[in-house]
């Protein structure tokens, strides 16, 4: 097992065996990656701005912030423009330090550009910043400097200092040369005038070093010439040196598939896989569009066959560190983008904190048919989980449980159940299901589509939840008025204050029963609930409020969410309307409705997650819940701002 790049470069440093993760705590280990880059299209004056993308495996990438900038170039670049970020981890583990170029190229064209800019992080999110103007600095030697071009930081361990190294030409001079300095303690320049630190025997450009087996390897966008000086060969080099001092020993040989094609990459940069022994050199197709790679073990061989990276946007050269979850849970409620897999909880003892910001409310993972119970001062809320954003079908192989004591701030916990729990289950669908508290114990019961009711038992809210009867409770046998194979599904639990628990349920028509005591046995008779203007369709709903029991339900197709009043919970039930319309984008509508906190809230799905939600990768979303004076519902109000909207008017009520 090995570490990824950042933390890996440090053990090397300091002396440690590559591979001993001994030493190294599970909060240490990298989970994910970090990629620094600026964007190759798009508005020409907003490309040159630095953006970030994250990948859970380091080859499929998603940008955060949409592909927006996380910092403008106005506010760290004396250009207004930057290029070639280069992201690097400190010794420490906790302070990150970048690099770029200070170039403008749409404003100011190619040719020239004073320097670089310098940036320093403690948590990802907020940057310190300082610009080098080489020619300003040290006029003396840089005073005809034409070019400093994608400058990257390396920590020398021989010094315990951080190098900084960057390509540069002046005027008048055809030399492509590495010029380096170390930093300052503050990371806010250099300590001395920069210096020549390698000269490659026809020049190069984008340098990238990293350090393994004793050696420093650095890569480069590399050439060949005639004996007239003209070039008709470049593509991805590398030269070793043992120290970063030199000397550097070039090798002419081309790593890149493409040096012998008619195909120009440049930028390449190097990282490691996060515990695997693969090096990723990766290089910018720059006039294709496009961004490729190459494994290597020992970094000398790499693989003959370029491979792609999948991304939602479209990098230009840039860098890549790994990250830790808790970094990416950062990154992610900063600017959102994150992949689902770095932020979802999956060992024991493992939370996610997130903020709500609207609706939907949980905008990483595709969330339906909402059920929800209170435990003193905590809400729970059990949802099904849709697996991925365009699905053109229900595929639910698992639920998913939340909790908040605000409505605002919530904590997501590991997986509590999935399908495969219940082994009758052969239909492989977790559609939807509804928890309860009972003696202390929680029962989740569950829909299967075809297979039946189960129900699952866990001695605390947020599971892990076992299958407490090793078949169904209910199936469709029990559906006696119905004909088709998902008659039974739905569940939804109500405990009524004398302590009786009974079970509603169906499709196209409505069963109900009582429970017993243990909660694992139906008592009694299955009976149909049946009321003149019934059009019920499925996702009943059960409560109660200054004693009248409210049934709500989904009606018709689309679906609305309709409602009806008894003084029993048997009926007879009499109906009052229409309280939800058709959620956006979704055909189902499915409802939780729950006091909490002296607010009564309703909680639904929507398939409002852009770009790819929809009828069957839906989003659960929050509204406020009232009630009139004659104890009718009004209708609910589908905000896109949730409880962020319940929050302003209660401030605007308490001003008032």
């Amino acid at each position: 097992m090995l570490l990824g790049l950042g933390f890996q470069h440090s053990l090397a440093h300091i002396g440690y065996v590559e591979g001993n993760l001994s030493e190294v705590s599970e909060s240490q280990k990298f989970d994910g990656y970090l990629f620094a880059y600026f964007e190759g299209s798009g508005d020409k004056y907003k490309q040159e701005q630095l953006r970030f993308g994250v990948s859970a495996d380091g080859i499929n990438w998603f940008a955060l912030n949409n592909n927006q900038p996380i910092i403008s170039s106005n506010e760290i670049s004396q250009t207004g423009g930057i290029r070639d970020p280069h992201i690097l981890r400190g010794e420490d583990r906790k302070t990150f330090y970048m690099v770029a170029t200070d170039m403008f190229t749409h404003k100011n064209g190619w040719g020239s550009n004073p320097g670089i800019t310098m940036l320093k992080s403690n948590d990802l999110l907020h940057w310190d910043h300082c610009i080098v103007d080489l020619a300003k600095d040290y006029p003396e030697k840089f005073s005809e400097v034409q070019w400093v071009w994608a400058p990257q930081t390396i920590f020398d361990p021989q010094v315990g200092k951080y190098l900084v190294y960057f390509t540069i030409r002046f005027k008048n001079d055809s030399n492509l040369d590495f010029y380096c300095a170390y930093a300052n303690e503050d990371f806010t320049g250099f300590e001395n005038e920069p210096t020549l630190m390698f000269r490659a025997k026809y020049g190069a450009i984008d340098g990238d070093i990293i350090y393994k087996d004793g050696l420093y390897h650095l890569f480069y966008k590399g050439n060949t010439k005639d004996k007239n000086g003209v070039e008709f060969k470049n593509g991805i080099q590398q030269a070793t040196s043992k120290s970063l001092k030199g000397p550097w020993k070039e090798d002419f040989n081309y790593l890149d598939a493409y040096a012998d094609t008619s195909i120009v990459v440049e930028g390449s940069s190097v990282f490691k896989l996060n515990n695997s022994d693969e090096y990723i050199l990766m290089y910018d197709l720059y006039a294709n569009g496009r961004y490729e790679f190459q494994r290597s073990t020992d970094l000398f061989r790499f693989t003959q066959k370029p491979e792609n990276f999948t991304n939602n946007f479209n990098p230009r050269h840039g860098s890549v560190i790994g990250i830790t979850k808790d970094e990416a849970r950062r990154l992610n409620e900063k600017w959102g983008g994150v992949p689902v897999s770095l932020l979802q909880p999956t060992k024991e003892g493992d939370r996610y904190q997130f903020t709500t910001n609207g609706n939907p409310f949980i905008k990483h993972h595709f969330t339906a048919d909402p059920a929800a119970l209170v435990n003193n001062d905590t809400l729970w809320l059990f949802t099904g989980h849709d697996f991925e954003g365009g699905q053109k079908g229900y595929k639910m192989k698992d639920w998913l449980v939340f909790s908040t004591t605000d409505m605002k701030n919530w904590t997501e916990y590991p997986v509590p159940l999935k399908i495969t729990d219940f082994s009758w289950a052969k239909s492989g669908d977790a559609f939807a299901a509804h928890a309860v508290e009972r003696g202390g114990k929680y029962f989740w019961y569950v829909s299967t589509n075809w297979s039946g009711i189960g129900v699952a038992v866990a001695d605390s809210p947020e599971g892990p939840y076992k299958d407490a009867l090793g078949k169904p409770l209910l199936t469709n046998e029990d559906c006696f008025d119905s004909d088709h194979s998902w008659a039974c599904i739905d569940p939804a639990i109500f405990v009524d204050d004398d302590d009786q628990a009974w079970i509603f349920w169906g499709n196209g028509q409505c069963y109900y029963a009582k429970i017993k005591e243990n909660m694992i046995e139906i008592d009694g008779e299955v009976k149909r609930i049946n009321f003149e203007g019934f059009l019920f369709t499925e996702a009943p709903w059960v409560h109660k409020y200054k004693g009248k029991y409210y049934l709500t339900y989904a009606t018709e197709f689309p679906e609305k969410i309709a409602y009806a009043v008894a003084d029993k919970i048997d009926g007879p039930y009499e109906y009052k309307g229409l309280l939800n319309e058709i959620a956006g984008n979704s055909n189902t509508n499915h409802q939780a409705i729950v006091e909490f906190k002296g607010k009564w809230y309703f909680i639904y799905h929507n398939g409002g997650i852009n770009t790819n939600g929809g009828s069957y990768s839906r989003s659960v979303c929050i509204d406020e819940l009232f009630y009139n004076e004659n104890n009718t519902l009004q209708r609910i109000q589908m905000t896109t701002e949730g409880v962020d909207k319940i929050k302003t008017t209660n401030e605007r009520i308490e001003r008032n």
